[in-house]
């Protein structure tokens, strides 16, 4: 069931969703080559934590046991962070986070590079935030999900990206995962209709080579098949009658 939104819980996850903003921002600050996962996991803990009623969404979602992902590479999703995982020059990491305040949750993600990155790298962020971008300005009152997905699959592959299918974007609010689900590709003026009042986390992972997916003995983290490198960008969304109000922008 899709639920709509009060003006106090827009509030609140408003709320949230600065946090989720701040933290990203602490990770780009922080990241440098030598760094280990766990060391980026322990700093957005403890800055989430110290504002006061603010918890970590991810810790124990599912059974997952850190505050981020961390997906370096050809690490799509989902990747647990570890003392054993030290960023390397020339890498980037993707760095998802999620926070609760009152019962209400935000999220959001990024791609950071690590040091200097080559010029494939820097294309491969820019059209993945563009092909957000272009998701976000389709989550307009009276349009429908498949709108968005084809925004998002438009920009990618007409850069030559894979769109993973596998994995998409969801409703956001009480629970971490709502209805509707948000592919990342789609057909316009096809699946639910969007409302005002909506929450929606639109969040696309695309890759240098294939979109085809599998997923590590660990059981969480999911790789690109062919070992491309892949990016993921992503924000939680409140839609309006005035435009889609994003709500992890940190304002």
């Amino acid at each position: 069931m899709i639920t709509l939104k009060s003006p106090r819980e827009l509030d609140t996850m408003r709320r949230a969703g600065r946090i989720v903003h701040d933290t990203l921002a602490l990770m780009h600050e922080i990241v440098r080559p030598g760094l280990s996962t766990e060391d980026l996991d322990a700093e957005a803990e403890r800055f989430i934590r110290s504002h006061p009623g603010a918890t970590p969404s991810f810790k124990g979602l599912y059974g997952f046991p850190k505050t981020l992902c961390t997906s370096v590479d050809i690490e799509i999703v989902h990747g647990i962070p570890s003392k054993k995982k030290l960023l390397e020059s020339g890498s980037i990491v993707s760095v998802d986070v999620g926070v609760c305040i009152d019962g209400l949750h935000a999220d959001s993600a990024t791609t950071i590079p690590v040091g200097p990155v080559s010029e494939d790298i820097v294309r491969l962020l820019t059209v993945t935030k563009a092909s957000l971008d272009a998701g976000i300005a389709a989550a307009l009152v009276g349009n429908r999900v498949g709108d968005i997905g084809h925004a998002v699959q438009t920009v990618a592959e007409a850069a030559g990206y894979g769109v993973v299918r596998e994995l998409v974007g969801h409703g956001i609010g009480t629970r971490f995962h709502e209805e509707p689900q948000v592919p990342n590709f789609g057909t316009p003026g096809k699946g639910p209709a969007l409302r005002a009042g909506m929450t929606i986390a639109i969040e696309p992972m695309i890759t240098m080579g294939s979109p085809e997916t599998k997923t590590l003995a660990d059981k969480w983290t999911v790789v690109t098949a062919d070992r491309s490198l892949s990016a993921h960008f992503e924000h939680t969304v409140a839609l309006t009658g005035n435009g889609p109000v994003i709500l992890t922008a940190g304002e």
